[in-house]
């Protein structure tokens, strides 16, 4: 990415996560962070990536509240950033953060099993 790429991409991370914790009101849109925002080089369009707590039918729940909401995220996208033209949205779920917790439980465990061997 650009330099300004990037600082487009930070400004809409901040704005996103303020436009979809006070502005959304579908109930199907649990509690939502957003992790990243990527944009690409001409800023066309731009891939958001959010964790979401709760179950995995929650999950999808959330994904498919955003992108029906996709339309006035944008619109409000636009109206906070002065930009030419708002980036396309594009949202995904970030796995890096589930795949973080199981090496984290992995590591716990291992740690306790070393435990129970030094005891032995």
């Amino acid at each position: 990415m650009t330099m300004r790429a990037n600082r487009v991409a930070e400004q809409m991370k901040k704005e996103l996560g303020e436009i979809i914790g006070q502005k959304i009101k579908d109930p199907r849109i649990g509690f939502v962070t957003v992790t990243d925002v990527e944009v690409t080089g001409d800023l066309q369009h731009a891939t958001i990536y959010i964790s979401v707590l709760g179950k995995d039918s929650e999950k999808k729940d959330t994904l498919r509240g955003l992108n029906q909401a996709k339309g006035y995220i944008r619109t409000e996208i636009g109206q906070r950033i002065r930009l030419r033209i708002t980036p396309e949205l594009k949202f995904e779920y970030d796995t890096s953060v589930a795949y973080g917790t199981r090496i984290e439980s992995l590591l716990k465990q291992v740690k306790n099993e070393d435990n129970e061997v030094e005891k032995e």
